[in-house]
């Protein structure tokens, strides 16, 4: 059985999203992949797919998309107000749509990043072991197509409605959006680079997002930071959620579509636990940063992601 998905009118950025393309960057491509992978994986979570199914990222203002098919879906992340034939609809939660439904976003509440999961597989050829669009976005009259056994809609729906954990959704929701801790980093290689002044400021002083945002990386608003000595660096790899220090004492934090080596001072990297909340923050939204270890880290991460089965 075939779903496929007609947009209608393009959004602003949207684009179809998994884990990301890795293994690929010693020759230049990029890993792409969903900015807020959490969230992407809690929309496949509740839907029972495969925890690495392809997904479609909305940033507002979003797409505005026709289901030619009648199908389950489950829109996680921001709360951008989903409206289905002009009627609110809840989120985190698996949704019956029917054929010629359109589904819009009205206003973004909650959050810069929704995500649309659909029960079923995305039908299209992958490149590099991922479905991720590379430097593209969903355009007007796009046809999107997913493929799914045949099934009982009504009955999978109760069923997928039955079986996943409640809690799981509360507790994501709670990690992205009612949580002000500071953004965890582990220290760059030129951390110990930094004068004094600005290792006090960073650990101590409030950054915002900066408007210029995009899924290569967030530019911040903060203290101007400097290190003791003027000198080069050599180009080294970076990754998502590396802090490089900019010429004008800025920092810009790369994300999904980020660049696959860099030139600027690698002051650190936020860890992937905290990325999706930093990802789904507000520009005019304050917060600090602390440093972490490596133990922590992984500690953090397993037990994050250790809920998600079935």
């Amino acid at each position: 059985m075939e779903v496929s998905i007609k947009v209608l009118h393009k959004g602003i950025a949207d684009s179809i999203q998994d884990s990301g393309r890795y293994g690929f960057q010693h020759f230049g491509v990029q890993p792409n992949g969903c900015m807020d992978l959490l969230s992407a994986t809690l929309a496949n979570y509740i839907l029972q797919n495969d925890l690495d199914n392809p997904v479609i990222e909305l940033h507002f203002p979003a797409s505005k998309i026709q289901f030619l098919n009648n199908a389950i879906i489950c829109i996680s992340g921001a709360h951008f107000v989903p409206i289905l034939n002009e009627k609110s609809i809840p989120f985190n939660t698996p949704i019956l749509v029917a054929e010629n439904d359109v589904l819009s976003m009205l206003q973004p509440i909650e959050g810069t990043i929704a995500y649309i999961g659909v029960k079923g597989r995305f039908n299209e050829p992958n490149w590099l072991n991922s479905h991720s669009y590379n430097s593209k976005s969903i355009a007007t009259n796009d046809i999107l197509h997913f493929s799914t056994p045949n099934y009982d809609l009504q009955k999978t729906l109760q069923q997928l409605i039955k079986d996943f954990d409640k809690s799981i959704v509360e507790k994501v929701q709670n990690i992205l959006f009612a949580n002000n801790e500071p953004i965890r980093f582990l220290p760059g290689p030129e951390w110990d680079n930094l004068n004094e002044n600005s290792l006090q400021a960073i650990l101590n002083k409030p950054f915002t997002i900066s408007v210029q945002r995009n899924r290569m990386g967030y530019y911040l608003n903060g203290p101007k930071l400097e290190t003791s000595n003027t000198k080069s660096y050599l180009s080294s790899a970076v990754t998502r959620g590396t802090l490089q220090l900019l010429p004008n004492g800025n920092i810009i934090v790369l994300m999904a579509d980020h660049q696959t080596i860099g030139g600027y001072a690698n002051l650190g990297q936020i860890i992937l636990v905290d990325l999706p909340r930093f990802a789904q923050m507000k520009n005019d939204q304050p917060f600090t940063f602390s440093l972490t270890n490596l133990d922590t880290t992984q500690s953090l991460y397993r037990k994050l992601y250790a809920p998600f089965k079935y």
